[in-house]
């Protein structure tokens, strides 16, 4: 199926580093550039990660606990077999894909998702290696401690550093927000391993006593998406806030964003989180949205298909059912376009295909797996 889009769009015009809608702000028109919306793959449950492989597949991984694959164009109607025990509930279950850097070689595949039961649930990553369509040799490489009842905000996404270590991020665990300010938990941090789980000498807490040596950020809400641009050395990584408050940051090692202490969102009832907005040794966002548009992933595009999209971030958004583009100044946000809401999707995801297209993923019982290509 092929759609064809020429839409006019908002861009969101920053003065500066940090923005909330309809604060002052102005709001011009410009029009996007033509393109296709291919659908690639549809009758996925709730498609979560996509992950594109040397050999042309391309893995799918559905919260419900299956990994698919796509090949030569084709959803393969049988799952992938060999995967660890998943919790599936709520917003848990199979979760970020990631795939080796040395995946053509090894096969080894990084996956994360939720474990446990209803009374004690936590984020893992394990990894396997992809024989066909089934992993072999899963080991469990990583065990958050934020064990909860709840089955909300695990995080869920990874990225590989350029030393060949993993970062990785947990959630606050949705009724746990006061543990992500204190460093003997997992809850609302990120966090780095070495690929086999270790933990690397050089992170920032490792000889702090009553810190979790994997930490590398704490004062995080419900992280949902990382990038790293190598060209500027930056690490993005942006999370859901309550009512309003998402957040695009600038992640450093050792550093603190704030939640619960600092926030520009509230409770869901409109009662207060915090009086404050930034506090003394508390990192401020790159940018917030108010209201919220619940961003999900995220992608740095360095393709050459949209040449005037080229080193932008693109964050798909569930809530406003869109995907943000964002053009960076060094570590400012510059301006912001609003994309494909034509779709009516909540956006899960959005990644550059090694074509140089963009793919997004549609979260529905039935998602979809979507390309997004130029006219000619």
């Amino acid at each position: 199926m092929v759609i064809v889009y020429r839409c006019v769009v908002c861009v969101l015009l920053a003065c500066t580093s940090v923005v909330a809608l309809g604060e002052n702000k102005a709001v011009v028109e410009q029009d996007a550039p033509k393109y296709h919306v291919d659908t690639v793959a549809k009758g996925l449950e709730h498609p979560w990660a996509i992950a594109f492989l040397p050999n042309n597949d391309v893995l799918v991984s559905e919260r419900a606990g299956r990994l698919r694959i796509i090949r030569e164009g084709e959803l393969l109607p049988t799952p992938v077999t060999g995967l660890p025990k998943i919790y599936a509930r709520g917003q848990g279950g199979l979760l970020g894909l990631l795939p080796a850097t040395d995946f053509a070689d090894s096969k080894m595949l990084y996956m994360a998702y939720s474990h446990g039961d209803k009374n004690a649930n936590t984020l893992r990553i394990a990894r396997g290696k992809l024989q066909g369509n089934s992993l072999v040799d899963v080991e469990v490489i990583f065990t958050a401690e934020a064990w909860r009842s709840s089955s909300a905000h695990y995080g869920g996404r990874m990225l590989w550093l350029p030393d060949g270590t993993l970062l990785g991020a947990t959630g606050d665990g949705g009724r746990h927000q006061e543990k992500a300010q204190t460093l003997d938990n997992m809850f609302g941090k990120s966090f780095r391993i070495n690929s086999d789980g270790s933990v690397p000498e050089d992170n920032p807490f490792v000889n702090k006593a009553g810190a979790l040596p994997e930490i590398w950020s704490y004062g995080h809400r419900n992280p949902q998406a990382l990038v790293y641009d190598a060209d500027t050395n930056i690490v993005y990584m942006h999370e859901h806030g309550a009512k309003g408050g998402d957040e695009l940051n600038h992640i450093l090692p050792g550093n603190n964003y704030g939640w619960p202490a600092i926030t520009h969102g509230v409770n869901y009832n409109g009662s207060t989180i915090s009086p404050y907005t930034s506090l003394p040794g508390m990192e401020q966002p790159l940018v917030y949205w108010v209201p919220s548009i619940a961003p999900s992933g995220m992608a740095l595009y360095r393709g050459d298909k949209f040449a005037s999209w080229r080193n932008n971030l693109f964050i798909a958004a569930l809530k406003e059912r869109s995907v943000r583009r964002l053009e960076m100044n060094k570590r400012e946000v510059a301006s912001q376009e609003v994309l494909f809401t034509e779709l009516g999707e909540r956006i899960r995801e959005v990644q550059e295909g090694p074509d140089g297209y963009l793919y997004l993923l549609t979260d529905s019982p039935r998602g979809k797996v979507l390309r997004i290509r130029p006219t000619q």
